[in-house]
């Protein structure tokens, strides 16, 4: 089973960012966290990458109801979606897959939860 959800698009990489945001927020997520993988890297350890950003996505009813299921269950939170360069215009936009990540804490409780996030990301990808 892969651990994530995926597509590559030809557009503007900033526009991709954009229209990823409006999507995650038209499903009930917010970002919490904005990670500039490209930058960090160059200023920590002066390497050279094209562009990734890490998008923390979070959906606060669903992650609500998760730990009230499993109290340590932010180790795995928030939904991580990703956006990196793959060259010549490519775009590749990647979220974690609910399902496996959550499948692996082994409490059943967790499964509607879960298979819920898993349509929500998979409309958030499809629509790109």
């Amino acid at each position: 089973m892969s651990y994530y959800l995926a597509k590559t698009v030809t557009q503007d990489f900033e526009a991709v960012i954009q229209r990823v945001t409006a999507a995650l927020k038209q499903e009930g997520f917010g970002i919490l966290t904005d990670i500039d993988v490209q930058a960090t890297l160059k200023t920590k350890i002066g390497a050279d990458m094209q562009r990734y950003r890490i998008l923390g996505a979070c959906n606060p009813t669903f992650a609500h109801q998760a730990l009230q299921f499993e109290d340590k269950l932010g180790v795995l939170l928030p939904c991580n979606v990703i956006v990196r360069e793959q060259g010549l215009g490519q775009i590749e936009v990647a979220a974690v897959d609910p399902v496996a990540s959550l499948g692996r804490v082994g409490n059943a409780r967790l499964t509607s939860v879960a298979d819920e996030v898993r349509v929500r990301l998979q409309r958030v990808i499809d629509s790109l």
